[in-house]
Order: C-alpha cells, then structure tokens, then sequence
C-alpha cells in the first residue's frame, strides 16, 4: 500500500503572494513618488527586497506591474473578484428606483476615482509618450471601463427595468466620457474640486444623461 501523501503546496503559495503583495506596494509607492517613466524594474526590485527576476516572475514587465498597482486601488484589496461580483456593487441593486440607482452607481465611480486618482493623475500628467507599455495600460483601462458602464446598465435593467426605446449606445457613450478618469483629474487635481463636489457633479450629469437617454415620450414603462 503506497504512503505517499499528496504534497501540499500552500505554504509555497502564500509566500509568491506576499512576494507580489510587496512588490505592487513597492511599485506603489513609487509610481506616486517619481511617476512612471522614473521607476525602473531594477529600482522596484531593490526597493521591495527582491531581485528583478522575482518582480518578473511575480507580477511581470514595467506595464503590467503598473495594472497590478492600479487593480489594487481600484478594488481596495487584491483579492481575485470581479467588481461586478462586490458588495458595493451590489448594493446598487437596492437603490428604490432608476435616478437612485443611477446616483448610486455615480457614487461608485467617485469612489474609485478617490482611491485610483493619486496615481492616475501622475500617469496622466507625465503621458504615455512612445512608452507602449502604457498606451496599451491606458487603452486597457479605457476598455475595463465601458465594460463597467455595461455591467452597470444591465444591472440596472434588472432591477428597475428600461423604458422602451431606450437609447442604450448614447447612454453608454456619454456615461463612459463623463466617468473617464482625465474628467476626475481636471477637476480634483487642476481646478481644486473636493471629492464630494466631484461626486455631486458626476451623479447629476448621469442621471440627466440618463434622462436625456429616454424617449421623449413613453406611454408606459416596462
């Protein structure tokens, strides 16, 4: 009868997450520090203890370190679940009618903006330039985004439902400019808005976009 035990490799995982885990808080700190063109895979490396192989194999190139900085932010953890599955995200479903849905879902974009902001204004600021490690960064983002816009329209649909006719591309083109990140960074960072009046202003333009969306006339709703 054979002994052999199945080999159980947790504590080998858990030691590659803490390694990534101080890799993307190095890379952090860093990027906020001396922005993106500055740091260098060698300097994240020293400055989270490891050697710049480890930061390849853990997290991988330049740009994907940076996606990996700015997925943390956004989410507020690194733990492997889609927004659409999280609880903020869900609570919108709550919301008693479709402008406090719309508002809520506002919120959650001010949210996110408050939490990625520091970082996407030095990367904003500096540009991508020829670096296409961050054009490709910027177009992913770009992408990430309209696919939330749709995540959010649908669950919209399902809770509250849409009115006929409702104009769904417009809504989603004006909703995925207005949320864009460049908008938060002009107006909290340039012109010197709170965050508050940044999440005032971004849920009344939604909702009125969202009107703006709707047929001029609708006998009934569904």
């Amino acid at each position: 009868m054979s002994t052999d035990r199945p080999y159980d490799n947790t504590s080998r995982a858990e030691a590659a997450l803490a390694t990534r885990r101080r890799i993307v808080e190095a890379a952090g700190a860093l990027l906020l520090a001396e922005g993106y063109h500055a740091m260098s895979v060698t300097g994240l490396a020293a400055r989270a203890g490891v050697s710049a192989q480890t930061v390849y194999n853990a997290v991988g190139p330049k740009a994907a370190v940076v996606k990996a900085v700015y997925d943390v932010m956004l989410a507020g953890d690194d733990e492997p679940v889609p927004m659409q599955d999280r609880p903020e995200f869900r609570t919108m479903s709550q919301a008693p009618d479709r402008p406090s849905f719309v508002r809520a879902y506002a919120a959650l974009c001010a949210t996110i903006y408050e939490r990625v902001g520091p970082l996407l204004g030095v990367l904003l600021a500096q540009g991508a330039g020829g670096d296409t490690g961050l054009q490709d960064f910027v177009a992913t983002i770009d992408r990430e985004r309209r696919a939330g816009n749709t995540n959010a329209l649908a669950a919209l649909e399902r809770a509250h439902g849409l009115p006929g006719h409702f104009d769904r591309e417009r809504f989603l083109d004006v909703c995925w400019t207005l949320s864009a990140p460049e908008i938060y960074d002009r107006l909290v960072r340039r012109c010197g808005w709170t965050h508050p009046m940044y999440a005032a202003w971004l849920a009344d333009a939604l909702v009125a976009t969202f009107e703006r969306s709707c047929p001029s006339t609708t006998p009934t709703e569904e």
